[in-house]
């Protein structure tokens, strides 16, 4: 009889080592159970996650006034805001270029919109000079079109002028960099040929008529479906060119051009010598006397970034300004109050709950099953009801002329000339909304209660305790869990609310919420709504942090 060693890796059934293989087996079984939760994950990544990661980027998102005045901002830049004069010529210049394609595009309303927010009274700025900048150097435009018999009316002469006839050279540079800012302005895609390609010459000497141009064949070729031949340009086009011309290289820029339409463009810049240069702020005054504002002109330079911090800023009150961060006007601080009396109430509307909730779960748990299971129907009652109606009928019956008041009357407890004001303020929200909520605090209560075994109180009893002692010492410890899982549910519950404040709050009882939900739905200040939203869900994480910290989360029990 001999003893054998096997030396080397043990092997499975099929030859291969035994490590490899059970490692094998652990990924397939792995990649089953997640094949398994593979469709929840994914309705939850697009039902929870991605719509609180965008609602996130909304609160700090601010592309809006880059993307509408690309090339005002940026001349902007320059303007000192602390300053007393109002910016210089060229950002007003860059500013009728920028808002005559946004009120083409009927963008200007929607940036005016986001700016009101900041700076009362600017969104009428911008829809009254959307409708009022096509006549910013209106006699130039003339001129040019009454120069050589009319000549520059044609609109096939002004495209041979622009693409440098059918063997110039083009400059796509030039169209692919307005597609892209006609893309960011509107959201749409300017892709695809258009039959247009700038000249490389007449770009070269005339950069801005070249540029006005292609915006105005890309917006007609592709948003209105038109031949860019056989349309009219917009004004800008002549406008640049009074302005190029007008300038001092500009006939030496005209001279040495040779290209398709030299004669005429001659004829007109002749004409345009008998009138002055424009003065695009002299036009924009007389527009507005508002675009001489520095506060608009401020907001404008202060907002313009791709993000910002002002979205959070007001929404604890505070503002973005010229030289940072700086405190809102007295009467405009209303977030860190309503954020305030959000976090009392819904304590208050919670403890409540405890102390409305806690005898009713202790009966529930005591009683026969046959009528505890009778008194659970009455606690789930509510849930038959709609919420609507439920606050409601709160409303009914606390107003000042409702059921309970009627009652006190009639008792003689209250005078009928006194009574009771008990809606519209924060009694009606605590009274509703613990109506509501007590459920949701009940039954984790009643779950717990019902695993506590009576034993331990009639063993407490037997060893002297009185019936409070035996309650606070043996059988209270071990329902905490259930008062924790109650106070979580309805303290989350009750600060997200707005409903029951909405109806039953009035004025002096709204919650965060409310304010969040008219920003959505009424102003339509979404990136506001996204910062309040953003800070409610950062309190509450950092609540449940705390409670985690100080109470346990594994001390909290549903049964």
């Amino acid at each position: 009889m001999s003893d054998t060693t096997q030396s080397g890796p043990v092997l499975a059934a099929d030859g291969t080592p035994l490590k490899r293989s059970l490692a094998r087996a652990l990924r397939m079984q792995k990649m089953r159970a997640l094949m398994l939760i593979a469709p929840l994950l994914v309705f939850i990544l697009l039902t929870f996650i991605l719509p609180i990661a965008d609602m996130l980027f909304r609160s700090v998102e601010n592309r809006i006034v880059s993307d509408t005045l690309s090339e005002t901002v940026v001349t902007l830049k320059d303007w000192d805001a602390l300053g007393d004069e109002a910016p210089g010529e060229a950002v007003y210049e860059s500013l009728y270029y920028d808002l005559f394609v946004a009120a083409e595009a009927k963008e200007h309303t929607k940036l005016g919109t986001r700016l009101n927010y900041e700076e009362t009274g600017i969104s009428s700025l911008f829809r009254g000079s959307g409708r009022k900048v096509d006549d910013v150097g209106e006699d130039h435009v003339k001129a040019i079109e009454r120069a050589n018999d009319g000549a520059l009316k044609d609109e096939a002469l002004w495209f041979e002028i622009m693409t440098g006839g059918s063997s110039a050279e083009g400059n796509t540079g030039l169209l692919d960099a307005q597609r892209a800012k006609l893309s960011q302005l509107t959201g749409d895609s300017f892709a695809g040929d258009i039959g247009f390609v700038p000249g490389a010459e007449i770009s070269a000497l005339f950069p801005r008529m070249a540029t006005a141009y292609t915006d105005f064949a890309l917006f007609t070729a592709i948003a209105e479906e038109d031949v860019v031949a056989e349309e009219d340009p917009w004004e800008t086009v002549f406008v640049a060119f009074a302005t190029a011309v007008q300038s001092a290289d500009g006939a030496e820029k005209l001279a040495s051009y040779t290209g398709p339409g030299a004669a005429e463009l001659t004829a007109a810049a002749e004409a345009l010598a008998e009138l002055e240069p424009i003065s695009f702020k002299a036009a924009f005054l007389d527009m507005d006397e508002d675009w001489g504002d520095l506060g608009n002109w401020r907001t404008i330079q202060t907002y313009s970034p791709n993000y910002t911090s002002g979205y959070f800023l007001n929404s604890i009150d505070m503002q973005k300004g010229p030289e940072g961060a700086e405190p809102r006007p007295e009467n405009q601080q209303i977030y860190i109050t309503l954020f305030q009396r959000t976090l009392v109430m819904s304590l208050v509307i919670t403890g409540s709950c405890i102390l409305l909730g806690y005898p009713v779960a202790w009966i529930l748990a005591n009683l026969p099953t046959r009528s505890a299971n009778i008194l659970m129907i009455l606690v789930l009652l509510p849930f038959w009801t709609s919420l609507l109606v439920r606050t409601s009928a709160w409303k009914v019956m606390l107003q000042q002329q409702g059921v309970i008041n009627d009652v006190l009357v009639w008792l003689g407890l209250v005078d009928d000339a006194a009574r009771l004001v008990m809606i519209n303020n924060q009694f009606g929200t605590i009274v509703a909304m613990t109506h509501i909520l007590l459920p949701f605090m009940i039954l984790p209560m009643y779950s717990v209660m019902q695993t506590i075994n009576p034993s331990y109180l009639r063993a407490a009893k037997s060893l002297g305790a009185t019936n409070w002692t035996a309650f606070w010492r043996v059988y209270f410890p071990q329902s905490v869990p259930g008062i924790g899982a109650g106070s979580i549910l309805v303290f989350i519950l009750a600060i997200g609310y707005y409903i029951t404040p909405e109806i039953v709050g009035g004025t002096k009882g709204v919650f965060i919420s409310n304010r969040i939900a008219y920003h959505i739905s009424s102003s339509l200040n979404w990136g506001l709504a996204a910062a309040l939203g953003s800070i409610l869900l950062a309190v509450v994480l950092l609540l449940y942090w705390a409670y985690d910290k100080i109470v346990g989360i594994d001390n909290v029990k549903l049964g």
